[in-house]
């Protein structure tokens, strides 16, 4: 089988001339269906970068990027739309959640721009959020919930189309430590189930708890298979 995400020399430039930014160079990567790993390195390494180009976000400057066996470095916006909707869920530090919606209606959204019923959203939306642990707080808003509470609506509306992929960008940023281990568990279990999940965070515990880190410095990958017991080694390097 392919990887279910693959970086083929990619490059990513921002500006021109002298004040051309190589946010990404020559980047070769993958991560296979069904993978549990982080994306870690030093501010300005190209992380965030690489991880806008993972979810559909951005598209290289030069290169090839394959999700699910597609070319999609230089697809149309609507279909990468399509792809970000149907395949990945997203998961943010901030949870970017409607306050005028109940945690039920906030976790339908996704599926409105997919085309399901009002019918099958509301069942499906139901599950999600008891998968999560909040099948009690399912007509409270955002303003009525926990910041754990939050994030965990976050992944149920991130994981209600049954996507192929989790992205998540720093998503326990905002959070305590307990609450810290009480998300990334609700990661582990999902990635049980045998989807793809791919963390960028800055936290060397939260990425100890992953299977893989891949350590992005000055725009390319410094190593592609670091295991996380190894992190202490490379945090400790300056960031040059």
């Amino acid at each position: 089988m392919s990887p279910l995400i693959q970086f083929r020399k990619v490059t990513k430039l921002y500006g021109s001339g002298n004040t051309e930014v190589r946010a990404l160079w020559n980047v070769d990567m993958s991560i296979e269906s069904g993978e549990y790993c982080s994306i870690m390195g030093p501010s300005g390494s190209g992380k965030s970068t690489a991880m806008n180009m993972i979810g559909c976000l951005d598209q290289p400057t030069s290169g090839e990027y394959l999700f699910d066996g597609q070319d999609v470095a230089q697809l149309p916006e609507n279909s990468l739309a399509a792809i970000r909707n149907r395949k990945i869920g997203f998961v943010f530090q901030q949870f970017h959640l409607l306050n005028h919606l109940t945690a039920l209606e906030n976790v339908e959204q996704p599926m409105m721009y997919a085309g399901v019923s009002s019918r099958q959203r509301r069942e499906r939306a139901a599950e999600a959020l008891e998968q999560v642990g909040l099948g009690n707080r399912m007509n409270n808003r955002p303003n009525q919930l926990s910041g754990g509470q939050q994030q965990r609506v976050a992944i149920a509306r991130a994981i209600v189309n049954n996507p192929l992929l989790i992205l998540a960008d720093e998503p326990t940023g905002a959070l305590d430590t307990q609450t810290t281990q009480d998300v990334i568990d609700i990661f582990s279990q999902l990635n049980k189930r045998g989807i793809t999940v791919v963390m960028v965070t800055h936290e060397p515990d939260v990425a100890k708890l992953t299977n893989r880190v891949v350590w992005f410095r000055d725009g390319e990958v410094l190593n592609h298979h670091l295991d996380p017991s190894e992190l202490a080694s490379v945090t400790a390097v300056p960031a040059g």
